[in-house]
């Protein structure tokens, strides 16, 4: 990669986001939430926002639309004989947590394939174990 005199990326040179990654000391960034110091941070921050908003909606949309229109809420479903707002709160809250849930853990493993990050156990930690050393509580070897 060919840098400038003043040592940085030329803008017509285009890096992988993994590459940008392994060059961010991550140690001496500060971690604020309303203003991310890393281009990582700003993407899991988004998706972090995004969740949290769609959380809310369903948490406590129901609640609120019964409040503010109960002629609509109250009524009977159709097909299950349910009121409206016992469903939504009964049944959509609780399995759209669960679904929130998968999709942050998605969205989560895609930046973490996107920016390089990886999750496995290095082969000299298994082998390790498997020899019969037993690991300490703070990675370290106990002798």
């Amino acid at each position: 990669m060919t840098r400038d005199s003043d040592g940085t990326t030329p803008r017509h040179e285009t890096r992988t986001k993994a590459a940008q990654h392994a060059e961010i000391d991550y140690l001496d960034r500060e971690v604020n939430l309303l203003k991310p110091s890393t281009p990582f941070m700003r993407d899991h921050l988004k998706v972090i926002w995004v969740g949290f908003l769609a959380w809310a909606l369903l948490t406590f949309g129901p609640p609120v639309l019964t409040y503010f229109a109960p002629e609509l809420m109250t009524t009977q479903l159709p097909v299950i004989g349910f009121p409206a707002h016992y469903f939504f709160v009964a049944f959509v809250t609780p399995t759209s947590s669960l679904v929130l849930a998968f999709l942050y853990s998605r969205k989560r493993d895609q930046l973490d394939q996107v920016y390089g990050i990886d999750h496995a156990t290095p082969e000299s930690d298994v082998t390790k174990q498997a020899a019969g050393e037993a690991a300490a509580t703070d990675g370290g070897v106990s002798e």
